[in-house]
Formats: structure tokens, sequence, C-alpha cells
């Protein structure tokens, strides 16, 4: 029978070294021809919208789908999977923590196959929930010595990185303004919701590599034009969703000053297709919209470690 897998049967089997596995997975496979993923779905009403994300890792045995409503009182996840084979139904997941997790993943996973090797420092703006699987994935992807928080909600941020020092094993610390955040960083990450560019281009140095995460959509926007346009290499998900989504892109790609011919996805570096940083001095950026998969594979390894421990609660479907 399928089960439903609750938030807390999820936070006791899902690791971040799981979904970076899953996330890699994920790209890899759409990289072979071996997975589809279909650019996330909006149905809005006046005080909720419904959101779907849906895809199939064939190669894998499942495909599936993410579900999930927003509205001022909060976001609600559901990851629904089904046998690649049968269709049977396999799993229902609850997924806020899950997602939280896998989109710091695919911003790990860039890093590990863009940034330099050698990264130390880390500078990330943001200190919210999603905030979090960032900075977790970044330090379990790369050999970092320290990372910068930036927040505009300064009444958090301390606790925000004391809990991430201990949980990561990092010194995470605060950072004094968003000048200090970029400057001397191997690594940025950005994880906001902001809708003007949270820095100046001109404090970018050769060799970063940046992780923007939070614009999907036009009206929001963590990069400015002058930044995007001082990158050597634009990762992207993959090409469509970009097109569709990708608020730090798309002004550029309507004015003609950026082509979708342009754009890398991840997956080509992943398999070789293409070598992706060609040196230490190049500017490397992944835009990180979310893709089915990615759910998708994570949720598919966090069942199997859930069967295996005999957590969850049959469906009678």
């Amino acid at each position: 029978m399928a089960l439903f897998l609750s938030e807390n049967d999820v936070k006791q089997v899902l690791t971040v070294e799981m979904a970076l596995e899953g996330v890699e997975s994920a790209h890899r496979d759409l990289a072979l021809g071996q997975a589809l993923d279909t650019p996330r779905a909006r149905t809005r009403l006046p005080q909720t919208a419904l959101h779907l994300l849906q895809g199939g890792l064939p190669a894998q045995g499942v495909l599936g789908y993410k579900a999930y409503t927003s509205n001022r009182s909060g976001n609600r996840f559901l990851v629904h999977l089904f046998d690649a084979a049968s269709g049977q139904l396999k799993a229902i997941i609850e997924a806020d923590y899950l997602g939280m997790i896998r989109t710091g993943a695919a911003s790990g996973v860039a890093a590990k196959w863009l940034a330099k090797p050698d990264a130390k420092i880390a500078g990330v703006f943001g200190a919210g929930w999603q905030a979090e699987g960032h900075v977790r994935a970044i330090c379990a992807a790369l050999p970092l010595e320290c990372v910068k928080v930036f927040s505009r909600k300064t009444e958090r941020l301390q606790a925000f990185c004391e809990r991430l020092s201990t949980i990561t094993g990092v010194a995470v610390i605060p950072a004094e303004s968003a000048e200090a955040t970029v400057r001397g960083s191997d690594l940025i990450g950005t994880v906001t919701t902001a809708a003007q560019p949270l820095f100046d281009a001109a404090w970018l140095e050769p060799g970063m590599h940046i992780n923007a995460a939070g614009s999907n959509a036009l009206i929001r926007q963590e990069l400015s034009e002058a930044s995007v346009r001082r990158c050597d290499l634009i990762a992207v998900d993959s090409v469509p969703t970009a097109l569709a989504e990708a608020g730090d892109l798309l002004p550029l790609l309507e004015k003609g000053r950026l082509h979708s011919r342009q754009l890398l996805e991840l997956g080509e570096v992943i398999i070789g297709r293409h070598a992706g940083r060609a040196s230490s001095e190049q500017i490397t950026l992944f835009e990180s919209q979310g893709m089915a998969i990615q759910d998708i594979a994570v949720a598919l390894r966090v069942l199997a470690a859930a069967d295996a421990r005999g957590l969850g609660s049959e469906l009678p479907i």
C-alpha cells in the first residue's frame, strides 16, 4: 500500500547529503534524456494560489508532482509519488522541510560543479527558512571555512548564525553590510524575496560563483542587469523553466542583451557535455527556479529511508 509521510517522518530521515545526491541525479538524468519536467503552473484566486510542478524519472522508476498552496497564512506542500511502470501511488509526502532542503541542495550541487573547488568564504543574503537549506548545502558541498550572512531582519540574524554554525561546523557569522557580504567571498548566495537588486555589480570579483535562488518571477530581482552581464557563464535548472520564471534574467532576455542559447543547463556540466568553469578568474552564475524532478528524486530517497525504518502510515488507496 501507499505510504503517507508526515513532516516529522521526513525530518527523521532526510539528510543534506541525501538531497545533494538526489538533486544531482535528477539533473544528470535530464541531461541524458532520461527525465521529463514540466515548468510550474499556477492557479491564482483572490486569496490563495495553487502551484503545481510535475515530472518523471523513468530511469529511477518514478513520476509524480508537487502541489502547494500559498496565502497570507502560509504555504502547504505535498509531493505525490507514483510507480513509473504500474502507475500505482507510492506515497504522499508532506514537503515543507523536504522542499527547503531540496532547494538548498540545488545550490549546493551548482557550487560543487561551478565554484572554485578551493572556495573558502561564502556570502549569503537572507536568514529565513530557505536560507537555512542553502547554507547547509554549500557547507556540505565545499570546504568552506566561513559563511557571512546579511539580512535586513537583524533581530534574528545572530540566532540564525549561531544555529547554523552548530549544525554545519563552519563559522557562520553576521555580515556588517551588503558590500561586506560580497567583497572577499568566493561564493555568493541570494535567498530572498527582494524586488530590487541586493548588491552593486562593481563589488563582484574575478573567480566568484553566484547562486541566485530567490527570483522566480518578473516582480522579483536579486541581481542587477549589470551583475548578470559580468558573469562569464550562466547556468540554469532548465532553459524552459528559466525562460518562464527567472526574474533576474527576463529583463535582459526581453531587451535582447541576453539570449536563450547563452543559458547552460546544470546537467550538461554534470555529465561532461560542457566544461563549466573554464578558469579560476571566471565569474559564474546559477539561477535556481526549482524543478519537479528535483523534488521527486529527493522524495524517492526519503521514501526508501522511511520505509526501511518503518516510518509512515499506510493509505487506504
